[in-house]
Order: structure tokens, then sequence, then C-alpha cells
């Protein structure tokens, strides 16, 4: 025989065992694919008996397979709907972890300032008499105005507290002075003498450091707890690429289609994966953890002499003591009116009383032992959680893995997106500049995703505005009022939530770069037991042998 045919011949031998690595030469059944296919819910009609060769196939290994085209695009989209789902899901246990918090202490503020009040109305009637009873709107006004600047209202709470004792002076100056008429212009002139004056002694301006302080930092915590679980929500509702969709793809349902469906994935392959599809994600690290940050500073306010409970519930023996302050040097005070406003014309009725009032003790209050173990309990378990959710988003890819990948004793056996086998290239790192190199996901790292980068800057305003209340200053919630539910029932629902302020960003339109070739375009290697043969060698060396004879 001619070295030629020979040598034909023995290329001809090397190439055919490939077109059916079957052992016994029969292609294998496809009958565990068929009964897991039909269990996800899609028909069987076109599905294969046994392998079929899979150069049609565009996500998985094109070797011997069970997978039509039409199966493979039917997985695909049952990947990207579980993983979504599994998102949605992690995330919707965080959001519920920071609703459920927010609802607890949304509720002891609020019950801290009805109980404030009830204690209010309560005591005042029997310690000031009429000077409560034909006054008690004066009173009742204070309180809503500071219910609603603590639920966001645009109400400066300064301004609120010196109406307040403006109101109240001028009920308590005509009520020391019954028998002048005393008219609206007069009235100007006291509230400008008062000023000087200051007939409530230092109590309208120690309090109103103490509340001020003591509502913004409230304020600003709920605020901070409806933020991040709003951006919770948000974030986990983005929806997955077509590059990611096909990564999952890969990961989770082409073991099935190459039958070998027991093989779980590598550790590091799924990490890469899901770093990859979740690397916008986790570009919130930084802005997140600044955020609990400044959320655990502001809650170091509701601690000591200051604290909320403290503020809250004093305010009664606060008011009565100013009060107080006034009528016992109510001669004093109206001698000097009188000298700077002139003699107010007489013709009023008689006096209303308010002599009672000095002979009346001060309105005091104590609060309850449990109130400030309460708190302490709050804040303890509400820091605890916003330590907990720090590394929340980096961590994420891990958490969604734990349950899927192989152990470290399957090292060697586990699927690596190709065959059952070590998975070789190392982890990437978080965000989406270091996934240039990720060698399981196609990402353009100069196009970030916009709805992300929304919430990144909600975040970066929130911890702004943390910060002022840490440090006392008053912050206007009014342009994200709308992302809180106005009943104060908490976040809203996914059916019926208000959108928040548009945050457009400038566009980062580039041409698109790949660390790789799109995959469809890669020439993809088939595992040694379901290689495809060489068809177009196969052709040359029978020509060759034809030729030669």
């Amino acid at each position: 025989m001619d070295f030629p045919v020979f040598m034909a011949l023995l290329i001809c031998a090397l190439t055919i065992p490939g077109f059916g690595d079957m052992g016994s030469g029969k292609a294998q059944s496809c009958s565990d694919i068929r009964q897991f296919y039909n269990g996800k819910g899609f028909s069987l009609n076109g599905v294969p008996q046994s392998e079929i060769s899979g150069e049609h196939l565009r996500i998985c290994p094109q070797g011997y397979t069970c997978c039509t085209s039409v199966m493979e695009d039917s997985l695909s989209n049952l990947s990207r709907t579980e993983m979504e789902g599994l998102i949605r899901d992690a995330g919707r246990a965080l959001q519920a972890s920071l609703n459920g918090q927010y609802k607890v202490f949304d509720g002891y503020l609020l019950e801290l300032l009805n109980r404030s009040e009830g204690f209010l109305q309560q005591s005042y009637p029997p310690a000031l008499g009429s000077l409560y009873t034909q006054n008690t709107r004066v009173f009742s006004d204070l309180y809503t105005e500071l219910r609603r600047y603590y639920r966001g209202s645009n109400v400066n709470i300064e301004e609120a507290l010196n109406e307040f004792w403006a109101r109240l002076l001028e009920r308590m100056f005509k009520g020391a002075n019954g028998r002048y008429l005393i008219g609206d212009d007069y009235l100007e002139c006291v509230s400008k003498q008062s000023e000087t004056l200051r007939p409530f002694g230092d109590t309208p301006r120690d309090l109103k450091l103490k509340v001020t302080r003591t509502f913004v930092a409230a304020r600003s915590f709920v605020q901070g707890l409806v933020i991040s679980g709003e951006v919770v929500r948000k974030v986990s509702q983005v929806p997955l690429s077509p590059e990611c969709m096909r990564a999952i793809m890969k990961m989770t349902y082409c073991p099935h289609c190459r039958g070998v469906a027991s093989a779980r994935p590598c550790a590091n392959y799924c990490a890469n994966v899901l770093k990859g599809c979740l690397a916008n994600q986790a570009d919130l690290d930084t802005e997140w953890r600044n955020l609990a940050d400044a959320m655990l500073q502001v809650s170091n306010r509701f601690e000591g002499v200051s604290s909320v409970d403290v503020v809250f519930l004093s305010l009664p023996t606060h008011i009565s003591e100013a009060i107080t302050t006034m009528m016992d040097n109510i001669d004093t005070f109206n001698n000097k009116v009188f000298q700077a406003c002139g003699n107010p014309r007489e013709g009023g009725t008689s006096s209303t009383g308010l002599e009672e009032v000095k002979r009346r003790g001060k309105v005091t209050v104590e609060d309850s032992p449990t109130s400030a173990a309460r708190l302490e309990k709050l804040v303890s378990d509400v820091s605890r959680r916003l330590r907990d959710m720090q590394p929340y988003w980096v961590s994420l890819p891990s958490t969604l893995c734990s349950d899927r990948v192989a152990t470290r004793a399957q090292a060697d056996k586990c699927w690596n997106g190709m065959a059952r086998a070590r998975y070789l290239p190392g982890v990437m790192g978080d965000g989406l500049a270091s996934q240039i190199n990720n060698p399981e996901v196609e990402i353009d790292i100069t196009k970030p995703d916009m709805t992300i980068r929304q919430q990144i800057m909600q975040l970066k305003i929130m911890t702004n505005r943390l910060k002022n209340a840490f440090n006392g200053n008053d912050v206007d919630f009014q342009d994200t009022s709308d992302d809180i539910s106005g009943s104060g029932s908490g976040m809203c629902t996914e059916e019926n939530c208000p959108r928040g302020p548009r945050l457009m960003a400038p566009s980062t339109d580039r041409p698109k770069v790949y660390a790789y070739p799109p995959e469809n375009k890669k020439v993809v290697k088939a595992s040694a037991d379901h290689n495809l043969p060489s068809i177009a060698l196969y052709l040359l060396s029978l020509v060759m042998l034809l030729l030669r004879r």
C-alpha cells in the first residue's frame, strides 16, 4: 500500500470514532432530559428521543446533545426568570427587614408624641383651668405641626415653635389684662417687646434647640430606613442583560443539554457569572455603606439626656414651666409693655381668673421606667440590622451561589461551562470596572445601568441629609416625600408605589468594548467523549484515497 493511501486511512480511523463516541456506537437516550423538560412545564413536541449533533446550539457547547434550538431558547428564558426571581426574593427579604424596623421605630416615635399630647390634655385643665380650656387649639396645633414635620411635610420646626409661643403670649396677655381692649396693633407691639423681655424665660430657646435636634434626627433616621428599602426594591427589579442571560443559561441548564445534569457549577465559575451579572449592583456598595454609617451616627442622638423619649415626653413640663414663669412675672411684664406700647384703652370684660394659675402647682411628667429600656432595645436592634446589611450588594453573588455550587470535594467534577472538569480562571473583583476581563459575561464597562446610578445618587442625597441631621441642621425632605407612604404605613408596595424624582445622568455612550469576542463567534471545543467529527478532514482523506486509485 502506498504511503499516501496509508496516511489517508489512518486519518479516517482517527476521525471516525469521534462521530459518536458512545462506546457501543449507539446514541444515548434523552429520557432524563425529556422528563426534566416536561417537568418544567414545556411540551415534548420536537424533543429528541436520543442525542443529536449540536451545531445548532448558540449558548451551550456544540457537542452531542438532547437539546434543540427551541429547547435552548425555552430553558434560557426560564433560567433568566428564575434568577431574576431569586434576586427579587433576596431584595424582598432585606426590604421586609427594613420595613419592619421602620414600622416599629416609627410607631414608637408616634406613640411618644401621642403620650406627650395625652398627658398635656389630661394634666393641664386642673393645673391651668380656663387658660387651657379656652385655648386648647393653641396646644393641639403645636402637636399637629410637630407630627407634620416628622412625617416629612414642608414645615419649618423653628417657625412652628415660634408661632406657638407667639399665640400663647397673645392669649395669656389678653387673659391677664381682660379689662382692656387690646387690638392687633397693640399685640404686635407686645410681640416685639417680648423679644427683649423674654416673658417665658429661657424655656423657648432651650426647647427650640432640643426639639429641633431631636425631631431632625428622628425624621431623617426613619426617612433613611424608607429610602434604603426603596433602593433595594428598585434595584432588585432591574432586569438581567442579554449577555447575563446567556451566562446564566450556560451555567444552569447547559449541563442538562450535555447529559451531565448531576454536575453542579464550580464555585468560582458561579462567582464569576454572578459577579458579572450583578456588577452594576455591586457599585452601590460604597454609598450603601456610607448610608448605614450615617444612620448609625444619627441613632446615637436617641440616647442620653436629650434622647427622643425624654424630649417628647417632657414637652408638657417645659411648656408649663414657661407659663409659670410668665405668670410669676406678669406684673413686671405688663408695666414694661405699657411703658413701651402705651396704656391700652379700658372697656374689656373682667379678668379671666388667671390669678388662680399662680396658686396651682406646675405640671410635671415622670416617664415610665420601661420607656428608656424600650428605646434602647429599638436602637440596638436597628443598629445591628444596619451593620448586617452593609455588605449586602457585594455579597449577593456568593449568597445566590451558595445553594447551587459544587463542594470543594467535587472541584474536579463540577460544571465549568464546557464540561465536567476543574474551573481554572480566577474570581473577578466586585463592581463594573472589575469585570473588564470576566471570562463568563461580556460587559461594556462604559455603559453603567442608569436605574442603578439614580439609586446611587439617592443614597448620596440621603447620606448628606443624615450628616446634616447629626450636626443638628434642619433638612428639607420635600423632594423625596413622594417615596413615603402618605398614611405613614411604611414602604409602598410594588403594585402601587409612587415614583421618586428622576435623576438624569450624562450620556456615556461609547463604542462597545469586549474583553473577549462574543460567545456566538467563538470556536468552542466539546468534551472528548462527545466530539463531532472533522467533516472537512474526513472528506479530504477520502479524496486523496480516490485520487491515488
